[in-house]
This record gives structure tokens, sequence and C-alpha cells, in this order.
């Protein structure tokens, strides 16, 4: 990526406090929200470069690639950014059909039915498998 296309590709984004922007990824082909993340600038120009999904994990103060250790990588096929220039939406193609490391398709799988919490996506694998008996939060 050029310098030019680089600093139009960061200067469009408002960037919070901690030089961070949190990033809804979406199935590209049925649209269904699969989880929400943060990216900072090294991590979105790492996914535009590579093609692959890149975040930064807040609690572990460090870049990943989403799959690096499951398996279940992010190819990048588009990126919009909201009209308040403070939000970013990745459509991906999720390999292996798993986002979330609880080992469901989607990180958003509890639905209010207005009055609890109900678990409404079955678990694909076991985390356990996915990750090799590490706990991991990919």
């Amino acid at each position: 990526m050029n310098k030019t296309t680089l600093n139009t590709l960061l200067s469009g984004i408002h960037w919070d406090d901690n030089g961070l922007i949190p990033v809804i990824a979406q199935d590209t082909k049925t649209k269904k929200v699969l989880m929400l993340a943060w990216m900072n600038k090294e991590a979105l120009i790492k996914t535009c470069e590579t093609k692959q999904v890149h975040y930064f994990s807040r609690s572990r103060n460090q870049l990943w690639l989403k799959g690096e250790s499951s398996g279940h990588y992010q190819n990048l096929k588009n990126i919009y950014l909201d009209c308040d220039a403070d939000v970013l939406l990745v459509e991906i193609e999720q390999i292996g059909g798993i986002s979330c490391h609880t080992g469901r398709e989607s990180c958003f799988f509890k639905r209010w039915d207005g009055e609890q919490w109900q678990v409404s996506e079955p678990v694909l694998k076991n985390p356990q498998d996915i990750y090799n008996g590490i706990n991991s939060h990919e």
C-alpha cells in the first residue's frame, strides 16, 4: 500500500482516545453479524494488505490474526466506515463457520426473551478441541 493510500485510509477514521475503533464482522453471504472486536491502525493496515482480518486485543494489548490459533480465519471481502467515521464493518468469509471462541457461528448467541437470556445457537465444535485445551478469547 503506497503512502498516499495509507494516509487516506487512516485519516478518514475517528479513532478513540486509545487509538482504537470498534469493528463489526459480518458474513458476506448471509449478512449475519458474527462478532465485535477492535482494531488499531496496525491491525487495519495488515487487514488491508493481507486480506485476512487482524484485530487488536485490548485484554492482551496486542495485535492478533483471527484464526491464528483456531484455524477459523476471516477472509476480508469489504470494509465499510459508518457515517460518524467511528465504527468499521468488515464483510468477511468465515472459514470453518465458527467465529466465536465458544465454538459457535456467532458471538451473539444469547437472545433476550423478555424475561431472561436464552442460548439461541448451538456449539458447533467444542472449544477444548479448537484450542487444544487452552482457554482462548480469539
